[in-house]
């Protein structure tokens, strides 16, 4: 059976001008969605050197309304790459250093009482931001780790037993280092499945790297990096990427592919409906990157991995023979792809 995937599909505004913003002249000029994922993406490489895959996929998980874990060794760029992305945005964004005596409240605010007042007053902590980087984030203890739960899911925080929604856009970018232990508190399953894409930025090639010799590293790149696209921009982005077209036998696909994966031999915990949500957003991310307004098998198989490995858990007697990685690889192999009409 065929299926065309894109007949009947509804206009979007990833293929038409998104925004307004300003010329030499003062007069308003539009840019397309292309132009503003390119300019944001051209905009980290200045940092983030060869690695056009992984900056390509933090933008996605942006425009997707998603959170990002870069999991990767020491020195490769992980806290560059979130910084690098944030700089380009203008918005509100904050670091914060996870380590074991960081509490809850240094995350979420805390009310202070007010003796003039004589009432309580909230003084918003670091989550009341765009774009929040979570630096190290195994290195707090799970109590501090659980307070991004509610933020990372309903984008509010609970104080008092009042919810206060937080900005939008709002992001999580954590990078953790998947080697060193001592010291760490592993992820659970629950905080995981709340990130859209967990990627790896891998060592640069010799010529990124000699490239690097050249112009001091990231950290002076950094200083300079200009605002590329304003909030409101982003905003008109995600708009687009949510009115992508995504055929009845295209979400059949993503959802034979969480069966698929509750049914694997080797995998303990499969794909939550949750991952099959994130992943459709992140495919019709990456098909409005691509200039479509229609999303396609191969856009489910280009975030794939990076949206689904570190969601399942593997078997106690597959886990030393098998990656998350390559269990997700057999998922995609055993699932039939809709083939769409000529």
């Amino acid at each position: 059976m065929t299926t065309d995937f894109s007949a009947g599909s509804p206009s979007s505004s990833a293929d038409q001008t998104s925004s307004g913003s300003p010329d030499q002249n003062g007069s308003s000029s539009k840019r397309t969605f292309a132009d503003l994922f390119d300019a944001i993406t051209a905009n980290i490489g200045q940092v983030i050197r060869g690695k056009a895959d992984a900056i390509e996929l933090a933008v996605v998980c942006l425009l997707a309304e998603g959170h990002l874990l870069v999991e990767d060794v020491p020195g490769v760029g992980k806290t560059s790459l979130a910084k690098a992305l944030s700089a380009s945005v203008d918005c509100t964004w904050r670091r914060v250093q996870f380590t074991p005596d960081l509490l809850p409240t240094d995350l979420v605010g805390v009310s202070i009482y007010s003796r003039a007042t004589e009432t309580f007053k909230f003084e918003p902590g670091p989550m009341f931001a765009n774009i929040l980087l979570a630096d190290e984030i195994n290195r707090a203890s799970p109590k501090t780790q659980s307070a991004l739960l509610e933020a990372m899911e309903e984008r509010q925080v609970t104080n008092d037993g009042v919810s206060r929604p937080l900005p939008p856009p709002f992001m999580v970018i954590a990078t953790q280092n998947p080697v060193e232990q001592e010291g760490t508190y592993r992820l659970p399953e629950s905080q995981l499945d709340r990130f859209l894409l967990r990627i790896s930025i891998g060592y640069p090639g010799r010529e990124a790297e000699l490239q690097m010799l050249d112009d001091g590293g990231a950290v002076d790149r950094l200083k300079n990096l200009p605002t590329v696209v304003s909030a409101d921009e982003v905003q008109s982005m995600i708009a687009a990427v949510r009115t992508i077209y995504m055929a009845t036998a295209l979400k059949a696909y993503l959802v034979d592919l969480a069966e698929a994966s509750r049914r694997h031999p080797a995998i303990e915990l499969g794909l939550s409906p949750r991952a099959t949500l994130q992943l459709a957003s992140a495919a019709k991310a990456h098909a409005a990157a691509k200039g479509r307004n229609y999303a396609t098998p191969d856009d489910v198989k280009s975030v794939g991995t990076s949206a689904l490995a570190h969601r399942i858990v593997l078997r106690a007697d597959h886990a030393g023979r098998l990656s998350p990685e390559d269990a997700v690889r057999d998922v995609f192999a055993a699932v039939p792809v809709p083939v769409a009409r000529s």
